[in-house]
């Protein structure tokens, strides 16, 4: 079997599952992609996931179902998912061995 194309912290998935638990509407997961956007060029995505998609890479780990864009997975090989709470701002962190660089304001990236 093939390594995980990330993996994700615990912190990460019990934000996964609570905001799972608010949407009000049965999901399969979360899916993760990257897009061109931002001054570095590409960018994370996150949404809802009502169903899978037959080339999602899916990664089932602490409970939760995190599905992966196709067109995701070489960008983020080897990433971790985290949930970090600081005292000014809160949300998921990627920290990604494959960025080459990232921009000034840490919205975007690029490999």
């Amino acid at each position: 079997m093939a390594p995980a194309p990330m993996t994700i912290t615990a912190a990460a998935a019990e934000r996964v599952k609570s905001m799972l638990e608010k949407r009000g509407k049965p999901s399969v997961g979360i899916r993760i992609g990257v897009r061109s956007k931002g001054c570095s060029g590409m960018s994370y995505t996150l949404e809802y996931a009502d169903e899978k998609s037959p080339f999602d890479e899916i990664l089932e780990d602490k409970g939760v179902t995190v599905l992966i864009d196709p067109k995701a997975t070489m960008f983020i090989l080897g990433t971790e998912m985290d949930y970090v709470e600081e005292q000014m701002q809160a949300g998921f962190v990627f920290r990604n061995p494959n960025e080459k660089g990232r921009c000034g304001c840490g919205e975007s990236f690029h490999v």
